[in-house]
């Protein structure tokens, strides 16, 4: 069973997944940080880490994400709140090093070997997710690949034109390469965790997830005898879809949902 921490005053480190950076928390972060600390961080190869090559281990970016809060001065222990490959990052991180964390919570994460290939990846995805690549890098304004994305991880459509503006504003101001897309998926994919988090675990999935089955998530929380929620129609991107639905998850007691 998890151990349950005083974490109400730790600060909130923030994840993205795959090629997503902070900016792409959108209003979640904002509803957050109205309540709580909050410090977004961005993996290797993402955002203000553009620049950098993604390690293809997934062990590489805790020590990255590490020493990044710890450069920001933000001191252990943290709420982790974390998505897809952030959510394996953070995983690796609180196993780790467990003093370090206080509260994790994993959105729409997979991780081995609690999920299969196919369950960690929908094939109804792999097309789509192959005009991505072909589409990545974008040119000559072309925005095809944030498109499918959107279709992809989005059940939310009312705001797919204003997304699209703030989603190509920030591909092109810290553009992720190929090269780093392509890293980070390796990593994702090789990733396997070994043990139990020691801290307090809330898993968050979405009914209707169109990249990763939701049954991931289930089958984690049953593993880890875990508090698990569920929300009922929104895509991957919870936190683009429901903000506030996510932000009030946040509040669930860690034995409220709790199963064996």
């Amino acid at each position: 069973m998890n151990e349950t921490r005083d974490h109400t005053s730790s600060p909130w480190i923030l994840l993205r997944g795959l090629t997503r950076e902070s900016r792409h928390w959108g209003a979640f972060a904002a509803l957050l940080a109205a309540r709580d600390g909050v410090v977004p961080i961005d993996l290797p190869g993402n955002g203000t880490q553009a620049h950098s090559p993604s390690p293809l281990n997934v062990e590489d970016y805790v020590d990255a994400i590490r020493a990044e809060a710890l450069r920001q001065n933000v001191r252990a222990p943290y709420r982790v709140l974390a998505m897809s490959l952030g959510g394996m990052v953070a995983t690796a991180w609180a196993l780790r090093y467990p003093h370090d964390i206080a509260r994790l919570v994993l959105v729409n994460t997979s991780l081995r070997p609690y999920s299969r290939a196919p369950e960690r990846l929908r094939p109804s995805a792999w097309r789509a997710l192959l005009r991505v690549a072909r589409h990545w890098p974008a040119r000559d304004g072309d925005d095809l690949a944030e498109t499918l994305i959107h279709g992809l991880t989005c059940a939310r459509r009312d705001t797919l034109a204003a997304d699209l503006d703030a989603w190509r504003e920030i591909r092109a101001s810290a553009p992720v390469s190929r090269a780093n897309a392509l890293r980070q998926l390796a990593a994702a994919a090789r990733y396997a965790a070994r043990g139990v988090p020691a801290c307090d675990v809330l898993i968050v999935s979405s009914k209707s997830d169109r990249l990763v089955n939701p049954v991931c998530s289930a089958r984690l929380a049953r593993a880890w005898n875990a508090s698990h929620v569920e929300h009922p129609w929104a895509g991957h991107d919870l936190p683009h879809d429901d903000p506030q639905w996510l932000a009030a998850a946040l509040g669930v007691d860690a034995d409220t949902t709790r199963r064996a």
